[in-house]
Order: C-alpha cells, then structure tokens, then sequence
C-alpha cells in the first residue's frame, strides 16, 4: 500500500492490483488509451483529466467505468482492465475510487458530454502536471503515477 498526500493535503492510501479496500466503491477513474493516445476530457470546472464518476445504482464500478468514458468522451471501451483502488479521508468525507485502465476502439461525437466538453487526446502527459493550470487536481498526486506505472507493466 502507498500511503501520499493528494493535491488538497488529504491522506490518500492506494493498493495496486486486486487489493481493495471495499468491493463496492462508490467512485470510479479511467485512465484511457485511443489509438496510441491518451484520451482525456475538459471538466468545466477542474480543468483535463481522466474520466470517471460515480457508480450508479444498479451498476457496478466496471459498468460505471465504461458508461463514463462513453459519458464524458463519446469513447467505446474495448478492453477494460482494474489497476487498483484509492481510499482518501477528505474534508468532504471518504472516497473509495477504482482506477481501470481502458482502451477505446471507436470515438462518437455527440450532442454533449455532461459536465464535461469532450475528448481531448494527448500523444504524451506533460512532464509536471503539478504545475500546469490546465490539468485537475485529480491529475497531480501519487495515483496517476503509480497507475501509470502499473500501467507499463501491464503492457510489457
């Protein structure tokens, strides 16, 4: 377990692989690859990040996971791996939030994208988000690298 800080100073515990702290989370994040890119999205208030949400009821968090790439991006998921789970304490209460790892095979433009504008692809991350403006702070603490990390190993 990696144990961190996130962007608001809230302790943030990670477990790669199949460790979990709950086997219902309410929460899901989807770090998503289409063709060779990373497909992100504008949130109009955070700014680009992955997507993800929350689990709805009568779904689970891969249901989740799949219905908010296709949500937030127009993106058709084609393969949907878990990659772990983060657990933060924050001011505004728990999150327990699975991270996947998803391909897309086809992208949809659509009417809208709820609270976000769309896909916005990136053939590589900046090097410090932490010091770029345009990215969530959900793309600035430990969980991205550490699943980005994963990630690569997964593809290896």
């Amino acid at each position: 377990m990696n144990v961190f800080k996130d962007y608001y100073d809230n302790t943030v515990k990670f477990m790669a692989n199949e460790q979990r702290f709950s086997k219902e989370p309410k929460h899901v994040w989807v770090i998503t690859k289409y063709k060779d890119k990373w497909l992100l999205t504008r949130h109009s208030d955070r700014g680009l990040e992955f997507p993800g949400g929350k689990v709805e009821p009568g779904e689970n968090a891969e249901e989740a996971a799949i219905r908010e790439v296709m949500e937030e991006t127009g993106g058709n998921v084609s393969s949907l791996r878990f990659v772990g789970q983060y657990f933060v304490d924050g001011k505004g209460g728990q999150i327990i939030k699975n991270v996947y790892f998803a391909k897309v095979d086809q992208l949809d433009k659509q009417e809208h994208y709820f609270e976000t504008e769309g896909p916005v692809l990136f053939d590589r991350l900046p090097r410090d988000l932490k010091k770029n403006d345009s990215f969530s702070f959900m793309m600035k603490d430990d969980v991205l690298k550490l699943s980005m990390d994963l990630i690569n190993q997964m593809n290896t």
